[in-house]
C-alpha cells in the first residue's frame, strides 16, 4: 500500500520529537532529530524546548562548551547544530559541494586555486586550534595571500575549513561576531564523489537522515543535504538491506529503516513553536 501523505507528515513529526517532547538527553536528542539549523543562535534552543522533556537551555550551553554538540557549516552549506560524533561523516558527504561552493568563483576571483586552499588549510587550523575572532583569521589570511585577496579567500575559507563555531558569549552561546576553532580532523578527502570516505560518509548521513526525517525520497535527502542525487542513488544502493523500499503517496520511491516508527496517520499533532528555519519546515 503507498504511504499516505499524513502518514509520512506522521512519520517525520515522530522522529523529528514533535508529536510528544521526549525524556532524551541534550546530546541525544541533538542526535535523534539529526541536526538544528543554527543561523540565528537562538534557534536549537527553541528547537529543542520543543522537542525534549524537561529542557534547560544551561543543557545546550554546556553541550556546546564541552563539544558534545558542535555548530558548523554543513547541510545546504549553512550552519547546523549536530552531535559531535557526526560532524565527520556529514563533513566527508558534504566536502565535494563545498569544494564546488566556497573554492568556485568568489575564492577563484582573487587568483587563487583550490591548490592554494590546500597549501594554506594546514597553517589556518593550526593557528585555530585555540579559538580564534574571525578578525584575528582575516589577519591570518591576509598575511598569506596579501590584503586585495584577504576577503574573497577568508569568505571560501571559513565555511570550506573544518572549523566549529566556537562560543563566545550568553545568551544562546553564540553572539553574532563569531569566533572558530578547529574541528580537529586528521585529513579531509578530496573533491570527488567517489572518494571513499565521501562515499562512506554519504551512507552516514542518508541513514542519520532517514532515522530523523524518513520515510524519505532521494529528491528529500538530495535537497537537504544539498548533494547530488545520483550520489545519494547510488549510497542508497550501496545500503543494500539497511534500508527498505516504499512507495509514495504519487508512486515515487520511497526508502526507511527497516523497524522506523510509522505511526497511524490518524495519530493527533499538538501544535509547535519551531524556531528560525527549522529544518521540519
Amino acid at each position: 500500500m503507498p504511504l499516505t501523505p499524513r502518514e509520512l507528515n506522521r512519520a517525520t513529526l515522530a522522529r523529528q520529537l514533535l508529536l510528544e517532547r521526549s525524556p532524551l538527553s541534550v546530546p541525544d536528542g541533538v542526535r535523534q532529530v539529526v541536526a538544528l539549523q543554527a543561523q540565528h543562535p537562538a534557534s536549537p534552543y527553541v528547537a529543542l524546548w520543543n522537542r525534549l522533556g524537561g529542557f534547560d537551555p544551561a543543557g545546550l550551553d554546556a553541550a556546546f562548551a564541552g563539544r558534545t554538540v558542535v555548530k558548523a557549516t554543513l547541510m545546504r552549506i549553512t550552519l547546523h547544530a549536530v552531535h559531535a560524533e557526526d560532524y565527520g561523516p556529514f563533513r566527508a558527504a558534504m566536502q565535494p559541494t563545498l569544494y564546488g561552493a566556497r573554492l568556485g568563483a568568489r575564492f577563484a576571483g582573487t587568483g587563487l586555486t583550490p591548490a592554494d586552499a590546500a597549501r594554506l588549510l594546514p597553517g589556518l587550523l593550526e593557528f585555530a586550534r585555540t579559538p580564534r575572532t574571525s578578525a584575528e583569521l582575516r589577519a591570518w589570511v591576509e598575511a598569506e595571500v596579501g590584503a586585495e585577496r584577504r576577503d574573497g579567500a577568508w569568505w571560501g575559507l571559513k565555511g570550506y575549513a573544518p572549523l566549529h563555531h566556537a562560543p563566545t558569549e550568553p545568551p544562546w552561546t553564540f553572539g553574532h561576531r563569531p569566533s572558530f576553532v578547529a574541528a580537529g580532523l586528521d585529513a579531509l578527502p578530496t573533491r570527488a564523489d567517489g572518494d571513499p570516505h565521501v562515499q562512506e560518509g554519504l551512507r552516514t548521513l542518508i541513514l542519520r537522515y532517514l532515522s530523523g526525517f524518513g520515510p524519505a525520497s532521494v529528491a528529500d535527502v538530495a535537497q537537504f543535504a544539498l548533494v547530488r542525487r545520483t550520489a545519494v542513488r547510488q549510497a542508497l544502493a550501496a545500503l543494500g538491506e539497511a534500508v527498505v523500499p516504499l512507495t509514495g503517496p504519487d508512486g515515487t520511491p520511497y526508502h526507511d529503516l527497516p523497524d522506523a516508527p510509522r505511526p497511524d496517520g490518524g495519530t493527533p499533532a499538538p501544535p509547535r513553536l519551531l524556531g528560525m528555519w527549522d529544518s521540519i519546515l
